[in-house]
């Protein structure tokens, strides 16, 4: 048997992944809330593996995500090359977004590139559900992942968070309330202006904002959280 390293195409990244496809899996995938319509019943346990040893290679992703399934997507996410990504590219994979699990995954591919904020602020602005979606998981990932970029950055995205925080769709406010946990979360300068909007939106009239606030501000206030941030000052 060939084991999968770097020099895999990806037509054997396909054929494999064709080949370790369990149909049984798509039934608790779906309990989930993925979309299974193109996928081969592969957890991401399996994917991620498989994605370390076949390493990153930009054109090879370009072809599996060409492919449209769900699996070969996940891997084109995984195996990317934020740095070889160009916007236009980001905005053609966003118009075939079509699950809350592909979005979360690439969102980490683009929050890496040097686009990033013009890509957050275009997208939260179209109305498509899991494009706008994208705009605020890449905030949440930004948060975790962008170590050196001021934490000024993050507060100047607390408005588009407010303004966007009355939309109800279920993969958008999950992704807005995720991203401003997640701004609370990364400081304690981020911590106080974030508690703030949160505690706004939990008094909101709206139902969804307020929902968002209530969420947010339970773990910002969280014990636990609050010790995290005071030794990471320290």
């Amino acid at each position: 048997m060939i084991l999968p390293d770097q020099s895999w195409s990806a037509d054997d990244i396909l054929a494999h992944l064709r080949s370790i496809g369990v149909a049984e899996n798509l039934t608790g995938m779906a309990r989930f809330g993925i979309n299974t319509a193109t996928a081969l019943g592969i957890g991401n346990s399996e994917l991620r593996p498989l994605a370390r040893k076949v390493r990153k290679n930009h054109e090879r992703a370009l072809l599996l995500w060409k492919s449209g399934i769900r699996e070969a997507r996940l891997m084109a996410a995984f195996t990317g090359e934020p740095k070889k990504l160009d916007i236009d590219q980001c905005r053609r994979w966003a118009a075939d977004f079509d699950s809350w699990e592909i979005v979360d995954s690439v969102a980490d591919l683009f929050a890496e590139t040097p686009f990033w904020r013009e890509l957050v602020d275009g997208f939260a602005e179209d109305d498509r559900e899991f494009v706008r979606r994208t705009a605020f998981a890449m905030l949440a990932w930004s948060t975790v992942h962008l170590k050196k970029e001021p934490d000024a950055t993050f507060i100047a995205y607390l408005p588009l968070i407010e303004r966007h925080a009355s939309d109800p769709r279920n993969f958008v406010k999950k992704a807005v309330n995720w991203a401003l946990r997640q701004i609370g979360k990364r400081s304690m300068s981020l911590h106080a202006p974030a508690l703030a909007l949160a505690e706004k939106l939990a008094a909101s009239p709206d139902r969804t904002a307020r929902w968002i606030g209530k969420d947010a501000v339970k773990e910002l206030t969280d014990a636990k959280q609050l010790e995290r941030l005071a030794a990471r000052k320290t």
